[in-house]
C-alpha cells in the first residue's frame, strides 16, 4: 500500500483531526511530519473533545502507531504534558514513535521568540510565542538540538554552548535582556532523556519497512498550505513546509511512494494571526461565522479571522499539492443564510485575476469578486448521504468542487467524528 499524504488546504484550522481521526481504523501508522505546537487539532468523540497539539490525531485510535517525524520540532515538557492529559482520559499513548532527527524547542527558542514579537511591534508576524521559529531558524542554520543529543551529554553540552554564544549577545546587547545559563538549559533537557529514550527510533527506516509490508501510512500536516513557508502567503507564515513536498522531506519516506494527497477545506475561509485575507468579514456575517463555528485557535485560544469561501486559493492549494481528493468540513455551519458569497476571483487595483497574486503588495491589495449562491435553512447535520442534503446545500458543494478542480469525497456535517458524508473512498482507488 502507498503513503497518504493529508493537509490543510487554506490557513489552517480547517479540520484536519477529524479527516485523520475517521480514517484511523483503517491505516497503520499516522505520521506528523512538521511543525510543533504552535498547530492543534481538535477530535470529538461522543460527548469527549480532545485538543492535541504535538501528538498525531491517530493516538486516538488503539490500532494505529502514531509516528513524530524528523520535520517536528519538539517541546519535551508540552510533548509529556498532552501525553499524560490523554493517559489520564484513558487514552494508551504507549505505542508513540518519535524520530531521533527531530529537532527540541529549548527555553532560549521560546524566549528569543517572544522578545523577537515585542520587538517587532506593529510589524508583528503573528507567532504563537511557543518557540517553533528560532528552532527552526536554528535547524537551517546548523547549530539546532536534536533528540539524539539528549542521549550523549557531552554533545549537548556542546551544541547548547555554540548556540548561546550568539544568543545570549542578542539577548543582552539588543534585547536588554539576562544572558541564558548554559548549565540550566543542560540539566533542564536531560531530564528529559530517560523518559524519551523508549519512543526515539529511525522512524524513516520503520514507516519504509512498513509500506514495504503494505501496510497504510498516513501522513497528517499541521498549519495549512497558505502558511507554508515557501508557498504561503510569506511572511505571514509557519517555519515549515505544511506542503505535499514536506511530508517527504519531513518523514523520510520518498514522493514515489505517495499516491493519495487529501486536501482538507472548510465551506468557508479562516486564519490566524496576520497577514493578507481578502475575503475576511468585519460585520454581522463574519461573527456569525466565529460564533456558529466555535473559531479560536485549539493551540492559543485566539479568536481566528473569518470570510467567505475563495476560489483562487482552494485552486491554488490543488495545484501545489497535487489534490486527489478534497474533505469538506463546517458546512452545516452555513445553514441558516438566504445567500451565500463565495469570492471566484480577485480585483486587483481594476484588473480580475482568478488566481493569487504574484506579489505580497498585489495580494494585499486583492479584492474579493463574489458569485453568490442560494442558501439553505434546513438542519443537515444528521445527513448521512450526498442525496440527503437540501438541493441548494448539494449545488453549493458541487460548484466548489468545479471550481477547485479536485473531487470532494466527503463532506463534514457535524463536529462529531460520525458527522461526515463519505462520497469516495479516501484511502481506496
Amino acid at each position: 500500500m502507498p503513503a497518504i499524504v493529508l493537509l490543510g488546504s487554506q490557513w489552517g484550522d480547517e479540520g484536519k483531526g477529524k479527516a485523520t481521526d475517521l480514517l484511523g481504523d483503517r491505516v497503520d501508522y499516522v505520521v506528523r511530519y512538521q511543525g510543533g505546537n504552535n498547530a492543534g487539532h481538535t477530535v470529538v468523540i461522543g460527548d469527549k473533545k480532545f485538543a492535541l497539539h504535538l501528538l498525531p490525531s491517530g493516538i486516538l485510535t488503539p490500532e494505529v502507531i502514531p509516528v513524530i517525524a524528523n520535520g517536528v520540532v519538539i517541546d519535551p515538557a508540552v510533548l509529556l504534558a498532552e501525553i499524560a492529559g490523554l493517559n489520564e482520559k484513558g487514552i494508551d499513548t504507549s505505542k508513540l514513535l518519535i524520530s531521533a532527527n527531530a529537532h527540541l524547542i529549548t527555553s532560549y527558542h521560546v524566549t528569543l521568540d517572544k522578545v523577537t514579537e515585542r520587538f517587532l511591534g506593529k510589524a508583528q508576524i503573528g507567532t504563537t510565542g511557543r518557540g517553533i521559529g528560532p528552532t527552526y531558524s536554528d535547524k537551517i542554520g546548523r547549530v539546532g538540538i536534536r533528540v539524539q543529543d539528549l542521549f550523549d551529554e557531552s554533545i549537548l553540552r556542546q551544541k547548547v554552548e555554540s548556540a548561546l554564544s550568539n544568543k545570549n549577545q542578542v539577548l543582552v546587547k539588543v534585547f536588554n535582556r539576562r544572558e541564558i545559563d548554559v548549565d540550566a538549559v543542560v540539566t533542564d533537557l536531560l531530564q528529559f532523556a530517560e523518559i524519551l529514550r523508549p519512543m526515539v527510533r529511525d522512524t524513516s527506516l520503520i514507516l519504509n519497512n512498513a509500506l514495504d509490508k503494505g501496510k497504510v501510512v498516513l501522513l497528517e500536516g499541521g498549519q495549512g498550505t497558505l502558511l507554508d513557508v515557501d508557498h504561503g502567503t510569506y511572511p505571514f507564515v509557519t517555519s515549515s513546509n505544511p506542503t505535499a513536498g514536506g511530508a517527504c522531506t519531513g518523514s523520510g519516506i520518498g514522493p514515489t511512494r505517495i499516491d493519495r494527497v487529501v486536501g482538507i477545506l472548510k465551506a468557508y475561509t479562516t486564519r490566524v494571526g496576520s497577514g493578507p485575507f481578502p475575503t475576511e468579514l468585519f460585520d454581522e456575517d463574519g461573527e456569525k461565522l466565529r460564533t456558529i463555528g466555535g473559531e479560536r485557535g485549539v493551540t492559543t485560544g485566539r479568536a481566528r479571522r473569518c470570510g467567505w469561501f475563495d476560489v483562487p486559493i482552494a485552486r491554488y492549494a490543488t495545484r501545489i499539492n497535487g489534490l486527489t481528493d478534497t474533505f469538506l468540513t463546517k458546512l452545516d455551519v452555513l445553514t441558516g443564510w438566504e445567500q451565500i458569497p463565495v469570492c471566484v476571483a480577485y480585483d486587483i487595483d481594476g484588473e480580475r485575476s482568478e488566481e493569487i497574486p504574484m506579489t505580497q503588495t498585489e495580494f494585499h491589495h486583492a479584492k474579493p469578486v463574489y458569485e453568490m449562491l442560494p442558501g439553505w435553512s434546513e438542519d443537515i447535520s444528521g445527513a448521512t448521504k450526498l442525496s440527503e442534503l437540501p438541493k441548494n446545500a448539494r449545488d453549493y458543494v458541487e460548484f466548489l468542487e468545479e471550481k477547485s478542480g479536485t473531487r470532494i469525497s466527503a463532506i463534514g456535517v457535524g463536529q462529531d467524528r460520525n458527522a461526515t458524508i463519505a462520497i469516495n473512498d479516501l484511502i481506496g482507488t
